[in-house]
């Protein structure tokens, strides 16, 4: 999705950000994603351990 915008592209992404948020408000708003990222990794990395254990459970159970 975003393979495409290159180096000018993030530039103007970049520089249309700052002049829309404000010099002040771009770190509290870049927290907030990096909070967001991670919080949703941590939620995916344990439903994917728990669908793991369950297919455990599952292979055990068979045998």
């Amino acid at each position: 999705m975003f393979s495409n915008i290159g180096v000018p592209g993030l530039l103007l992404i970049l520089v249309l950000a700052l002049i829309i948020f404000g010099p002040k408000k771009l770190p509290e708003i870049g927290r907030a994603l990096g909070d967001s990222l991670r919080e949703f990794k941590k939620s995916t990395r344990e439903l994917t351990s728990d669908a793991v254990d369950e297919i455990k459970k599952e292979s055990n159970l068979q045998k």
